[in-house]
């Protein structure tokens, strides 16, 4: 499709007689925040150094002096060059992109095919999948989509936390307390049981903590009690983590987690050594990293434990070798940022420079009641609950709007779990939000369910018309000046998928969708879209156009688009 923002860029270039470089011309052009100031504005001020000139009258002599073939109008208002596309060509060219590409329009080759790992999920074993695990998993399968329209080929990863001194106080607590009935029975809600009394016990008795350390040791040592129990804990939580995946659609291929790289943190440590950066510190190893005003990466406790960062720079030296990664990307919360800072820190000490395409991906909190969900205070919400909840209540409205609905349960399920997902990924990343649960199965308002519900109108329209989307031909010369904000909606998506990329921020295709689907529907509510006249057929296919790039925004975020509901 035409590069319409170089068009206006080609015009103000011809017109200012090389005062401004192309590139400084196409940085200063915005989009008006009203339909009624164009679809590109220039601001004239810009210039007003160099011409030494009011912005208001260099407006105005721009506007006399720029050619206007290719536009419907340019004018000048107040500093600004407001640029007005010639809407019924747009529209022509626009229709033909989206009906000709399908689900492949916006796709784009910013990755040349290279791998992109995403460490995501990475849910701690023998705990309960919480609300807290949620955005991990939903925003990294989100940047997993977006990455592979723009041809990366993600690698999803879920670095399992199957490793570590949690599981020293689980053997201890389960020798204590413990009985396998009970955990055959009702594994996770056990596991987590024995955990929260664990802690609660070790307030008043620090000496379990060491008991903790010592089981812990006996597992790191190979010991067959503590491996044999390991190994029980690990395979009923993956049964349990593998039910929500299958809710939430989100599969992975790597179930490589802390545990994997046991035998490779060894080479981690000689590599350091040989490269003279480990010091001692009070007994233990360490590597100083002044220069990058961070705290010393702890590599080695003095009893000869190795710490959480080895065994990350052993994850990262490993992703290298094996996918040769044009990016690698870490799906963490933004309380880890520190260390993410360390690992990149070290590795560029070691000299791999490929350190620079390590990303930590941070977001914000999920709370309740403005309080950080926590396992080990048994303040947990249980994500499992949150998407029976939410089907539920989709069912529920179903019944009552549409009861003759075909395919009842397999709607709900995919209004249900998408209201869930879309109300995570609306949200900027880096923000909090506070959890409420009637909040983000609503199905009003600016939600996933009225994004798929707007998608079902089209298809609807479409039916009625005797037409699926993919079968929509004829004229695409729509001359309505109602659909204008819909089409140039339609022309952004690749910029959206664009930008979603390159900030790895899901929410902007959350909020396009929004925004689609309002524009959408206030068109639907002012047109009489199958009225039999000469632009029936264009109508029907900007409707065409609006199902196919709804549908495919939804799946980039992960979620359903039901044809009815």
């Amino acid at each position: 499709m035409q590069d319409y923002k170089l068009q206006v860029a080609n015009a103000i270039s011809a017109a200012v007689d090389g005062q401004l470089s192309q590139d400084e011309i196409l940085s200063k052009i915005e989009i008006p925040k009203a339909l009624n100031l164009g679809d590109y504005a220039f601001p004239a001020f810009v210039l007003s150094k160099v011409l030494r000139k009011a912005p208001q009258a260099i407006a105005a002599e721009l506007v006399e002096k720029i050619d206007q073939t290719g536009f419907e109008k340019i004018e000048a208002v107040g500093p600004y060059v407001n640029f007005f596309l010639d809407k019924q060509a747009y529209a022509k060219a626009i229709l033909a992109e989206v009906l000709a590409a399908k689900e492949n329009f916006g796709n784009q080759d910013l990755g040349a095919g290279r791998q992109v790992p995403i460490d995501m999920s990475s849910p701690n074993i023998a705990k309960p999948m919480s609300m807290g695990h949620l955005r991990s998993t939903v925003i990294g399968n989100s940047i997993a989509n977006l990455m592979a329209k723009v041809n990366y080929k993600p690698v999803k990863i879920n670095h399992l936390g199957d490793w570590g001194t949690q599981f020293g106080k689980l053997m201890c607590a389960y020798e204590m307390w413990g009985s396998e009935a009970e955990i055959k029975a009702d594994p996770i809600a056990t596991l987590l049981k024995y955990y929260v009394r664990f802690h609660e016990e070790a307030e008043a008795k620090p000496e379990l903590n060491d008991q903790a350390r010592h089981w812990f040791k006996r597992l790191e040592d190979g010991d067959a009690e503590a491996t044999r129990l390991w190994k029980w804990f690990r395979e009923e939580s993956l049964k349990e983590f593998m039910e929500v995946y299958d809710e939430l659609g989100i599969s992975f291929d790597s179930y490589n987690g802390e545990a994997f790289y046991n035998d490779k943190m060894d080479e981690i440590v000689e590599l350091l050594e040989e490269k003279h950066l480990l010091k001692e510190s009070q007994g233990a190893q360490i590597v100083d990293l002044d220069k990058y005003n961070l705290n010393p990466a702890l590599i080695k406790r003095s009893d000869g434990a190795t710490l959480y960062i080895t065994r990350d720079l052993a994850a990262a030296l490993y992703r290298k070798r094996t996918y040769d990664f044009a990016q690698s990307l870490y799906v963490v919360g933004n309380e880890q940022t520190n260390h993410f800072k360390q690992l990149k820190a070290v590795l560029k000490e070691m000299g791999y420079d490929w350190s620079d395409d390590i990303h930590h991906i941070p977001f914000g909190l999920i709370t309740s009641g403005g309080k950080k969900l926590s396992t080990r205070a048994g303040r947990v919400i249980l994500l499992q609950e949150v998407l029976n909840d939410a089907v539920n209540l989709a069912t529920k409205q179903i019944e009552e709007k549409n009861p003759t609905l075909a395919n009842k349960a397999e709607v709900a399920h995919q209004v249900g779990v998408g209201a869930v997902v879309f109300h995570d990924l609306k949200n900027e990343r880096l923000n909090n939000f506070d959890f409420d649960l009637e909040e983000v199965v609503r199905f009003e308002g600016e939600t996933g369910p009225y994004v798929q519900y707007s998608r079902a109108r089209a298809m609807s329209i479409l039916r009625k018309a005797g037409l699926d989307a993919a079968s929509v031909t004829g004229s695409y010369d729509l001359n309505d000046p109602e659909a204008w904000e819909t089409l140039r909606l339609l022309g952004d998506f690749p910029a959206i998928v664009k930008r979603a990329v390159t900030e790895y921020e899901p929410s902007v295709v959350a909020k396009y969708a929004i925004h689609l689907a309002k524009a959408f529907n206030k068109y639907y509510a002012h047109s009489r879209i199958l009225a039999d006249d000469e632009q029936k057929q264009a109508r029907l296919a900007m409707v065409a156009a609006v199902a196919t790039v709804l549908k495919e925004a939804l799946r980039l975020l992960g979620v359903g688009a039901p044809d009815e509901m």
